[in-house]
């Protein structure tokens, strides 16, 4: 993870440099209208990753290759739709409502059809992915990541020597890196797992079940698809690509740091659910409010030193900063940390396979908070105005709402959710005060003092979470295992 976030940062600085501002806006943009299109998949997604976990829990090899068949049928179908109405609508869409310089609409339909291409090979990807993750094979992600982040150099380096238009010459390369990625990932199951064997097989009373199980989630990905590609595009309506790119820069640190909280996420997930279906209901409780805690924990540790040498942090990155990227990323990475709460309480309603309340409520806020951007965009108000009312929708969904429906739908109880709240606000309050200070004091911009900023960020988070967030039991445990493996190191 250290490893490709350093190389996902490097390439995403040269890129921009490379493309230039206007260019790169256009590219996250064009991307978006595709991206928005498919949010119909992430939740059939959500359904087909639940229901293969599912059937691996309830050890049925063949009704676990009917939901695989199934799954990727529907999968297949839903690909076709989506190209069709991206290369209509969106296409539409592209001519008429994103401000797009016109010696660059050439370029931005290049993108536009490449995009429909890499939409469509994903699409059909999500079952193979959700067979990894069932079976626990974390490893592969990490060694193909490696290679991803490595090939993303040597497009970086093509892109330098490359004579054509730069924005078509990276977006067919990243085309063809992300569809060689893919039929690896397929050919890898393939071998590995027996279910991925597709034979054209449509089990229309298993769809229903997965169909209805989705269904509750399909309003939850409309809004979060309105929110995160939507609003991309909405930026290009009312300013620059420059404020779209400017946006898209602040999410990518911000997904960098959240992929270390996603991917500790994903390896526990599955255990959550194998324990409920196993009816370990108790088992299944105690890990997901201690990924929760963790989870928050290791957010801090990178939020922190981040909002306070943001400005640092971007220059030294870019060198030259677009207009609104600082305050963009501070907003989004406070609105990480509530994320992390939302996420993490989700997965007990999907281990219940009760989406229905968590569908109608939360994604009632996202379509709520789309229109009121939209508004306010056309009251005259900053962009700064989409991250504001992002932050709070997420912070009263992680807070609030919940926290409610975990303690209504899957029987936890207040001390449940208070055992997650309380240690989380300690660590907080205990990490906050020393970094605020010295940031403070030292009031001047120099790197130096955004080194010595953000290593007692770091410390501070660290012995806080030590100290205040883990219990003695769990810390006994974490110095037995060191120990442990220090004497194996030893001795091997």
């Amino acid at each position: 993870m250290m490893l490709t976030m350093i190389i996902s940062l490097y390439t995403s600085r040269v890129v921009l440099q490379i493309l230039g501002v206007d260019d790169y806006g256009i590219y996250q943009a064009v991307g978006g209208i595709v991206g928005f299109l498919s949010f119909v998949n992430n939740a059939l997604s959500t359904g087909s990753s639940r229901f293969i976990t599912f059937g691996l829990g309830e050890n049925d090899p063949q009704k676990l290759k009917n939901i695989f068949s199934t799954t990727l049928t529907a999968h297949l179908c839903l690909a076709i739709f989506i190209a069709i109405l991206a290369e209509s609508a969106g296409l539409w869409f592209l001519h008429n409502k994103l401000v797009i310089a016109p010696e660059r609409l050439d370029a931005a339909k290049f993108v536009l059809h490449l995009s429909v291409i890499t939409a469509f090979f994903s699409l059909t990807q999500v079952p193979y992915g959700a067979s990894i993750i069932a079976h626990e094979k974390m490893g592969i992600y990490a060694y193909v990541s490696i290679i991803e982040a490595s090939l993303k150099l040597l497009i970086i380096y093509l892109l330098e020597i490359g004579s054509i238009d730069k924005l078509k010459l990276y977006a067919l390369l990243l085309c063809l890196l992300q569809i060689g990625i893919i039929i690896f990932y397929r050919l890898y199951c393939i071998r590995n797992f027996d279910e991925t064997k597709f034979r054209f097989y449509f089990d229309k009373k298993l769809f229903k079940e997965i169909a209805s199980f989705s269904g509750w989630s399909l309003f939850a990905n409309t809004a979060i698809a309105l929110n995160n590609q939507g609003v991309l595009v909405l930026l290009n309506m009312f300013f620059s690509p420059a404020v779209v790119a400017a946006r898209a820069i602040s999410l990518q640190v911000n997904a960098a740091a959240n992929q270390f909280v996603t991917n500790f996420q994903t390896a526990a997930n599955p255990q959550i659910v194998k324990k409920y279906a196993a009816k370990d209901y108790e088992g299944s409780k105690q890990l997901l409010l201690a990924t929760t805690k963790f989870s928050f924990y290791l957010m801090l540790l990178l939020s922190l030193p981040i909002c306070l040498g943001t400005k640092q942090l971007l220059t030294l990155w870019l060198k030259t900063v677009p207009e609104y990227t600082i305050i963009f990323l501070q907003l989004a990475i406070i609105q990480s940390l509530f994320c992390v709460f939302d996420t993490s309480f989700y997965r007990a309603l999907y281990a219940k396979g009760r989406l229905k309340e968590n569908a109608l409520i939360s994604p009632l806020l996202g379509f709520i908070q789309f229109p009121i951007v939209y508004i306010l965009f056309r009251l005259g108000f900053s962009p700064e105005a989409l991250s504001w009312t992002s932050l709070f929708t997420y912070a009263f969904l992680g807070l609030v709402i919940k926290p409610l429906l975990i303690i209504k739908i899957v029987n936890y109880k207040w001390k449940d959710i208070s055992s997650v709240f309380v240690p989380c606000f300690k660590v907080l309050c205990c990490a906050l005060p020393a970094p605020l200070f010295l940031y403070y004091k030292l009031s001047d911009e120099s790197y130096l003092s955004f080194f010595a900023v953000v290593i007692l960020s770091v410390l501070s988070v660290i012995t806080s979470s030590w100290f205040v967030g883990l219990e003695t039991e769990m810390r006994n445990a974490l110095k037995n295992k060191v120990k442990a493996l220090l004497l194996k190191r030893s001795h091997p």
